[in-house]
């Protein structure tokens, strides 16, 4: 029996290669989510898109399907120089850059597709020798991409389909300079597809895209159309000091054994984790200042289940794809409301349940209407169950190790990390 008719109605209608089918099979999709649903028709006739869609509706799947769809359909005539890819994506961290790659190895399975990633605080000679070698896809972060770029390792001149997700956070960033300087290097608008997906649409991101696309089919699925409501969501009023007491109660009396703790500011999550782990709970930590080795593999061991608490800034507010996370806690609350709906994205994935809770404080109170605005909800804002005011055990100190692995205040700059056609093809 041909597999291939098990093919859920919504992708047969498509009629993808057959590659792309296998791997669809494989993975499990379902039906096309809305975002899907609404670039897949456009994107893979080869119109510029511009989509409004938050992380968690599924666009990772619509950009990668049109451009491997492309590329199966369309092949290269001869090989491929070392270093140019015939399509570009580009994303604001670390872990969306490599979150976007892994979903394309899954759905390249059946292809002889190259895929190549270049994000920085990783080995930079281990990323320059797979550019010495053709790659079809490459999937990076500004800086690092920029650099090669300069350095003549990677050629934009022949990328065929570029893609710009998360846009709204590359302009607050401050990553756009880079990427200015990266689309000036690709071929120009009227000889690429691009498409550039974006949570918000603000007139900063409405004048980049006019500048970027020619004549793009413009798609908003709004927020309201998001997965949240999969996620219940709590709000517990607490002081600034009672909050560590609450958050250990909250995973001690619950038996928590898979959540995801956000705090705003590296020191918050540095204190946070070692708090957590003095009083003996398995713990992980993933900020913008630890080693991008380091976040590699507690995001590994978390997955696995090695860690169960994983406590972060907004650095995993986007482009974290786990499963199985069951709470989503706000030690406090993001100044941008879209950081919120992105934090409790990261539970209630998939169809499943997840809960999120939020301790509110004297100065979180001030971020909840905005957030309550843009999710058209009322919060019912409540006391904690009273287990979750007992007293806890007394902290155990810091070992000799733990206080010198502190990082020192930079006292210098701000801190943050420089992660700033010809066509070959028939149509």
């Amino acid at each position: 029996m041909n597999r291939l008719t098990e093919l859920p109605e919504d992708f047969a209608r498509l009629n993808l290669p057959e590659p792309l089918e296998h791997a669809i099979l494989d993975l499990g999709f379902q039906n096309t989510t809305p975002v899907q649903a609404e670039v897949l028709p456009h994107s893979l006739d080869g119109a510029d898109i511009i989509a409004q869609a938050q992380t968690g509706t599924g666009k990772t799947a619509a950009f990668l399907l049109s451009i491997i769809t492309y590329d199966l359909e369309n092949p290269t005539l001869g090989s491929r120089p070392p270093g140019t890819p015939f399509s570009l994506i580009i994303a604001p961290t670390r872990e969306l850059v490599m979150q976007i790659a892994s979903d394309a190895e899954s759905l390249i399975t059946y292809t002889d597709i190259q895929v190549a990633t270049l994000v920085g605080g990783i080995d930079y000679e281990k990323q320059k020798t797979k550019l010495k070698k053709p790659v079809d896809i490459v999937v990076a972060t500004p800086g690092r991409l920029l650099d090669f770029a300069r350095n003549n390792i990677v050629d934009l001149s022949q990328v065929e389909i570029m893609i710009i997700d998360e846009a709204d956070r590359m302009l607050s960033m401050g990553f756009i300079p880079d990427v200015k300087a990266i689309v000036s290097r690709t071929p120009r608008k009227e000889n690429r597809q691009t498409q550039l997906f974006s949570a918000t649409y603000s007139e900063d991101i409405k004048r980049l895209a006019k500048s970027w696309t020619l004549d793009p089919v413009r798609i908003e699925i709004a927020p309201e159309q998001l997965a949240v409501d999969t996620v219940e969501q709590k709000v517990f009023l607490t002081s600034e000091d009672e909050k560590y007491k609450v958050l250990y109660n909250l995973i001690k009396v619950y038996e928590i054994e898979r959540v995801l703790v956000f705090a705003n500011r590296r020191d918050q999550c540095r204190n946070l984790e070692s708090k957590l782990r003095r009083h003996g709970f398995k713990t992980g930590l993933l900020a913008g200042d630890v080693p991008q080795k380091k976040r590699i593999r507690t995001l590994d061991e978390f997955k696995s289940g090695e860690v169960e608490i994983l406590v972060a800034t907004d650095v995993a507010g986007r482009g974290l794809h786990i499963d199985d996370i069951t709470h989503v806690i706000n030690y406090n609350l993001p100044e941008d409301p879209e950081d919120y709906v992105h934090r409790i994205g990261r539970t209630g994935r998939a169809g499943s349940e997840g809960t999120s809770i939020t301790l509110a404080c004297e100065n979180d109170s001030f971020m909840l209407p905005n957030i309550e605005e843009l999710l058209g909800v009322k919060f019912n804002c409540e006391n904690p169950p009273e287990e979750l005011g007992a007293d806890i055990p007394a902290l155990p100190p810091m070992s000799a190790a733990e206080r010198a692995s502190i990082p020192k205040r930079n006292t210098r700059g701000n801190g943050r990390s420089n992660d700033r056609q010809n066509n070959h093809r028939r149509r």
